[in-house]
């Protein structure tokens, strides 16, 4: 039955995954309005995954998943750099070029320093 279509990709198990927690949260606040509206989206979420499971337009559902993946790597990898920014915090300052945006950190205590992008080679003052 499966020969020809589509399967199971990263996109739907997300789909499949938010569609489950919809219908979770539906059954919990009840058959109130906001529990009728997350019903619904559930229902889409999980009409939309068999949809994209059973397909046989492999082309379009593979650059669907593309897609996926690249927004989801771009969440992930802002994540990631906040969780280091995090983590450097007592050590380093961070400072964002004004012209390029690039981030740069310099050492904490140092005083007021000038700081030259990396990127751009723009200078610019800050205390550190």
């Amino acid at each position: 039955m499966m020969i020809g279509r589509n399967g199971n990709d990263q996109l739907n198990r997300f789909l499949l995954v938010v569609g489950v927690v919809l219908l979770l949260l539906a059954s919990l606040l009840g058959r109130a309005g906001v529990g009728n509206l997350l019903y619904l989206l559930a229902l889409a979420a999980l009409i939309l995954s068999y949809y994209r499971m059973l397909s046989r337009d492999l082309y379009r559902r593979r650059s669907e998943n593309e897609r996926y993946l690249r927004k989801r790597e771009k969440l992930s990898a802002k994540l990631r750099l906040l969780r280091e920014r995090w983590n450097q915090r007592k050590d380093f300052k961070f400072f964002t070029c004004p012209s390029c945006k690039a981030v740069m950190r310099v050492p904490r205590g140092r005083g007021k320093i000038r700081i030259v992008c990396h990127k751009c080679g723009n200078t610019f003052m800050g205390k550190s």
